[in-house]
């Protein structure tokens, strides 16, 4: 009985010593991180600790501009939410980057080289939903303005598993059946094709993370811990390129990884800052644009993914401003489309409309932008829009991002029924309301449609 006693003491003093151990621990950390705040103005070297990456987060207003360091201020709760970066040997290869690049990088970004990336840039990634799914083959989209980049990225996803991979039929079963090796398959070709359309098909150059700090902080850059340690890659074969970054796609799709910010930065440096010059035009200076204490893409950025051209407009071709100065639109149809459809927009505004090379792509995939939220519309039938007569009735297929979706939304579109139909099918499924936003979208493309949602209902 003795013995017993003894053995439960000694197990009660081991518990105790673990549970000990376990809050000095707890308390060293915490101890690491306010020793950060209080000396990190004078690093440039991010410390070696779990939140190494998210200075920049920590020292952010709502503007996206570091405020000043060592004021005492407690990490907030989105201090360690986002996971270190995966990080590459310097020895790799490639070349680093240096301050010119960073410079011009935050100019050709955000217009000066103050403003940094929100917490919600930096936490983007690109992260598929469950394989074997009914959305095996969508991108989980988060919040802010990186969420259009991962949507463009999407429509791209849906082009190379229905169009580009051999062996595969062209239906809905083959894009829910896919595996975690395929998805991956998926993403690295489609960042690739996406960089090497933007490197005039000559050269795509990709963007990861270093161990190593190659720019320092001066009175005209703030460093972001993140920007400073990039180490950029340079293909001149696509294929080449593809494969670069299949072998590091942890990269790109691991969280904490700034997936989306290295897809963006890869995109820019694939496009080259002298063609993005030649892009732009004077109502673009700039690829992003503020908006409620973050940052949102311009049509650019989005038209860059699409067309591997930053054209800051929708229109085709070049089009006189108000003051006779040259707009740049859209000069050659791309494999994506893109529609829009704006409560508030003015259908007089000519400028804004968007045109035929973007409304009629190569492929049936348009990436949409509805009242400012994007989303993804494609059709199984890739001769959907060379063969006028496909155009009498046919499916669609509806992906919004949306964490409520839970498979994508089958639409049946009937460009050729009488009014009256029309009339009575409205009738019945929207007493209240004629049309949903996506179907104004849709109608922006085929203007006399009757839109069937098989039983969903319609998305107001």
């Amino acid at each position: 009985m003795n013995m017993e006693v003894s053995g439960q003491e000694q197990r009660s003093e081991q518990l105790d010593l673990e549970e000990i151990s376990r809050k000095i621990s707890f308390l060293d950390k915490w101890r690491q991180i306010f020793s950060y705040h209080r000396l990190g103005a004078n690093n440039t070297t991010p410390q070696n600790h779990e939140c190494k990456h998210t200075s920049a987060d920590e020292n952010e207003d709502t503007t996206g501009i570091p405020q000043p360091k060592g004021q005492g201020h407690f990490p907030s709760s989105d201090l360690c939410s986002i996971p270190n970066p995966s990080i590459i040997s310097s020895k790799l290869g490639g070349f680093p980057i240096s301050l010119a690049m960073t410079t011009k990088l935050r100019q050709i970004l955000f217009g000066n080289t103050v403003r940094v990336f929100s917490y919600n840039w930096k936490k983007a990634y690109f992260r598929f939903h469950d394989p074997f799914s009914e959305l095996a083959f969508t991108l989980e989209v988060g919040k802010g303005g990186a969420r259009s980049i991962q949507m463009a990225v999407q429509g791209s996803i849906i082009k190379y598993l229905l169009f580009t991979r051999k062996g595969t039929a062209c239906n809905l079963v083959s894009l829910r059946e896919i595996s975690k090796k395929e998805q991956d398959q998926a993403l690295a070709a489609a960042l690739a094709g996406i960089l090497w359309a933007a490197g005039a098909a000559q050269k795509a150059t990709i963007c990861l993370v270093s161990e190593e700090t190659y720019v320092a902080s001066t009175p005209d850059y703030s460093v972001d811990n993140f920007t400073e340690r990039l180490q950029l890659f340079e293909f001149l074969e696509k294929e080449a390129a593809e494969k670069f970054i299949y072998d590091h796609l942890q990269c790109f799709r691991g969280e904490g990884s700034h997936g989306v910010i290295l897809f963006l930065y890869s995109l820019i440096f694939s496009r080259t800052f002298e063609r993005l010059q030649m892009d732009l035009d004077v109502t673009t200076t700039q690829l992003l644009q503020p908006n409620a204490g973050g940052f949102l893409c311009r049509q650019a950025v989005l038209n860059m993914i699409l067309t591997g051209r930053a054209s800051p407009h929708v229109f085709n071709g070049c089009e006189k401003g108000k003051s006779q100065e040259t707009l740049h639109g859209v000069l050659t149809r791309s494999d994506i489309g893109y529609l829009q459809w704006g409560k508030d927009a003015s259908e007089d505004d000519r400028l804004s409309q968007v045109g035929s090379m973007l409304k009629t792509p190569k492929l049936p995939i348009w990436l949409c932008n509805i009242n400012g939220n994007y989303s993804i519309l494609f059709c199984t039938n890739r001769q959907l829009l060379s063969d006028w007569k496909m155009e009498r009735r046919f499916d669609l297929y509806f992906y919004s991002g949306q964490p409520s979706q839970k498979k994508p939304v089958h639409l049946t579109i009937d460009t050729h029924s009488h009014h009256w139909e029309r009339d009575q099918q409205e009738d019945k499924h929207r007493p209240r309301q004629r049309f949903s936003p996506v179907e104004m979208a849709i109608r922006t493309k085929w203007s006399e449609a009757t839109i069937s949602w098989n039983g969903t209902v319609p998305f107001f």
